[in-house]
């Protein structure tokens, strides 16, 4: 009865166009459920943005294989940060035989690096077929199972709500994406309408319930429009455009945390309005997009929210920048799908069958939709109303998967912006810095724009320098590896000083300001800073070539 009702819902909030709609259309359960599910009964007037949708997923899969290639060794590798056959030991400790569910990956077979660079490549190789509209469907599959591998196996590298996202848009998709080896706009298999529907319904979360987020916290900034006064600071990779963003008045800033929160929370609702209105919608929340995406680097995020909102549009609306060649092919439907020309010659037999494998691919089609949107929109319900009695189990056996999320970004603004640094020495009195690729360091460089490129590495120590050194087992892995030479390790690096690993390693952990106008004026810095201390123990070796702990770091003041 849920999934009946919310497709019901559906049917109020996504009027289709006036041609498919008459009086006598059957209204019948049954019916509705293959209007929705049914891709003979799909949206015809979405050609064009699923074809470009699809090739917009196949370039942010790309993306991200692209940026792992060069990292997941050193990451999840037998000599990396965090093992992934460490991590998958400890599923099997735990749970059993359940970790198959638990832990979804293809790393149970081998989580050496042949295996990891397999993944990647797999899933670089299939991103791009998926780009030139190759067999959409299977490269959409292996783009999937191989993402998830490394999501599922990843550990603290993939706790980000970008990975949930790309994981839950890929899956719907699979069910969006048109048969056939080269299928073109494929106008005899228009999009699944609920496909269309959960595609949507993502995007719609991923704002709103971000906007939930801000209001739940109980964050002063958001309540006091002061968020956004020291935010292109203090993210977690901040760009050259936002040092100059920064610098903007004050009144900027709060009519900026303003309309952050009116979007949204109120004009994501333009969603359920006359495509009209959706398209107006679309032209608001693009610009927005790319200026998020030049002022900061979030990875592939902003470029997946920018591509789910390619379905506020229809074919009516870009119609006029397709090419000629392509605008025949966007015929207007019919009320109902012919039945295609073989199945007459068929035996009766083979008819009813036919049938009957239709009927119960609608099914399952709808119960695995319902499922989700199920899913989906409990997590919302219980961000609004925490107590909600609502069944967990259906959400809980899909957390595994990533596919039905919760989203909730910039909670809570951070105060100020802290960077952690390794520092080499064979003496114990001169130290040589480690120098990073992408965060933040030498104060005379400016921040580069590195998105939708994700260095992992660089990102989770932003996160690690919010908190204590035990709650972040990364950095004192990382001087582990260090003190040992890892090649990989080293690779996340920008350089190594020592051409033999170093007999001691510290962290340091400082805090970073963006300079004023008149400081990079004189002195051409885009950074200044402060040394807060050590942020955890100094490792060295022993007589017998064991790592110690040399020093413990003193207690340093809290960071928010």
């Amino acid at each position: 009865m849920l999934a009946f009702d919310s497709r019901c819902f559906l049917l109020t909030v996504f009027p289709p166009a006036p041609v498919y709609w008459n009086r006598a259309m059957d209204l019948r359960p049954a019916s509705v459920l293959r209007w929705l599910f049914d891709p003979a009964h799909g949206a015809r007037d979405r050609l064009l943005p699923r074809w470009l949708f699809l090739r917009a997923l196949g370039l942010i899969y790309f993306s991200a294989f692209y940026s792992l290639i060069f990292q997941i060794r050193g990451l999840l590798g037998p000599a990396g940060i965090l093992p992934a056959a460490e991590y998958l030991r400890a599923v099997t400790n735990s749970i059993g035989f359940a970790r198959f569910w638990f832990a979804p990956t293809l790393l149970w077979f081998s989580a050496g690096n042949h295996m990891l660079m397999t993944v990647c490549w797999t899933g670089l190789v299939a991103s791009v077929l998926l780009t030139i509209n190759v067999f959409p469907r299977g490269m959409l599959l292996l783009c999937f199972i191989c993402f998830l591998s490394f999501v599922a196996a990843a550990s603290d590298f993939s706790g980000y709500q970008s990975d949930g996202m790309l994981l839950e848009a890929g899956f719907i998709s699979l069910f969006l994406a048109p048969p056939g080896f080269r299928p073109g706009l494929a106008p005899q298999s228009p999009p699944m309408r609920a496909s269309i529907f959960l595609l949507l319904w993502e995007w719609f979360r991923i704002y709103f319930e971000s906007g939930v987020a801000k209001i739940a916290s109980g964050d002063p900034l958001w309540r006091h429009f002061t968020a956004m006064d020291e935010y292109y600071q203090n993210g977690p990779l901040p760009t050259w455009i936002g040092w100059y963003a920064q610098h903007l008045p004050h009144g900027f800033h709060v009519a900026t945390a303003f309309a952050t929160l009116a979007l949204e929370l109120v004009l994501v609702w333009m969603l359920f309005f006359p495509r009209r209105v959706r398209t107006i919608c679309f032209f608001i929340v693009t610009p927005w997009q790319i200026a998020v995406i030049l002022t900061a680097n979030y990875t592939f995020l902003n470029y997946l929210v920018l591509a789910l909102a390619i379905f506020l549009l229809d074919d009516r609306f870009l119609a006029r920048f397709a090419p000629k060649s392509w605008r025949s092919q966007l015929t207007q439907p019919t009320v109902s799908a012919p039945a295609p020309s073989h199945e007459s010659a068929m035996p009766k037999w083979q008819q009813t069958w036919a049938r009957h494998l239709a009927t119960i691919k609608v099914a399952l089609t709808a119960i695995m939709f319902a499922w989700l949107f199920y899913s989906s929109t409990v997590l919302l319900l219980w961000m609004i109303w925490p107590g909600a009695p609502f069944p967990s189990a259906p959400v809980s056996a899909l957390q595994p998967f990533r596919i039905a999320d919760r989203y909730g970004l910039f909670a809570v603004m951070t105060r100020g912006r802290y960077e952690i640094e390794f520092q080499g020495s064979n003496d114990g009195e001169n130290w040589t810095t480690y120098p990073f690729r992408y965060k933040p360091q030498n104060p005379s460089e400016a921040p580069h724009i590195y998105a939708p490129y994700q260095p992992r590495f660089d990102w989770n120590l932003w996160f690690a320098s919010l908190g204590h050194w035990r709650s972040n087992p990364i950095v004192p892995r990382t001087e582990e590896r260090l003190l040992e030479g890892s090649p990989d390790v080293l690779a996340l690096f920008a350089g190594n000083p020592f051409p033999q690993p170093p007999r001691q390693i510290r962290v340091q952990l400082w805090q970073y300001w963006f300079t004023s106008m008149q400081e990079k004026r004189e002195h051409g810095l885009w950074w200044r800073r402060q040394l807060l201390g050590n942020y955890a123990p100094t490792l060295g070796r022993d007589a017998n070539g064991h790592i110690i702990a040399i020093e413990w770091p003193q207690e340093l003041p809290p960071r928010q």
